[in-house]
């Protein structure tokens, strides 16, 4: 799959949150936090699930055209689970397994939708960050659920936001996917604006309260295959 498997700041899978905290803070200066990205004809999503009560991590990923959002490609891996279920470092029990699965892809993806934080994370360096800066190509984190910040109500209509503000800085926004559904959170994960990534966020979703990309690969994940 091209070049994409080259990793940009190579680093051994720790095993404590001590090194694992010493790594985010030696990666995240390396986050690109505007436009770096060419036309874009294909995005991922990147999901991960469990097996055998935890010890096996499944990480999926699937291949999406853009804008046509019709799945081009998808990939599976199975590794064994190495570090522990922690807020704030969820990267480091699940990327291992995405880097597995991502060299079995014949076809690059422009843009990588990561389930999970990006910029929205109190070291500024949740899952879409770290897997963005490894892999150099653009990521953004799409959350279903609040980690860190507040944030002012969201209008009931498909496609308002709010900004989510963290210690005054903007981390993100808080977007209304579907009208009078609960909002998704969005931030930077690398190489990409915060309005370009509320665009290509918007770009992925059909009916659902999810993007398709995420959707695809969570479907993935969960299968039994």
């Amino acid at each position: 799959m091209g070049d994409l498997m080259e990793i940009n700041h190579p680093h051994s899978w720790v095993k404590t949150v001590a090194e694992a905290k010493e790594i985010q803070t030696q990666l995240q200066p390396k986050t690109i936090l505007t436009d770096c990205l060419g036309e874009v004809k294909y995005v991922a999503g990147v999901d991960i699930g469990f097996e055998d009560n935890y010890k096996i991590s499944k990480a999926a990923v699937a291949v999406l055209s853009y804008p046509e959002l019709e799945l081009v490609e998808k990939a599976i891996a199975r590794i064994p689970t190495a570090f522990p279920y922690v807020p704030g470092y969820l990267s480091f029990r699940e990327i291992p397994a995405i880097l597995a699965a991502l060299p079995q892809l014949k076809q690059t993806p422009d843009i990588i939708l990561c389930d999970g934080q990006g910029l929205a994370h109190p070291r500024r360096f949740g899952l879409a960050c770290h897997l963005g800066v490894l892999l150099d190509i653009p990521t953004i984190g799409v959350a279903k659920s609040r980690f860190i910040g507040e944030h002012e109500a969201v209008p009931a209509e498909k496609g308002s936001w709010k900004p989510l503000i963290d210690n005054n800085e903007t981390i993100g926004v808080v977007l209304r996917s579907r009208t009078n559904v609960k909002p998704i959170y969005v931030s930077i994960g690398h190489k990409i604006s915060l309005p370009t990534a509320i665009d290509y966020v918007m770009g992925c979703l059909t009916k659902y309260r999810l993007p398709d990309t995420t959707r695809w690969a969570d479907n993935i994940a969960s299968s039994k295959h």
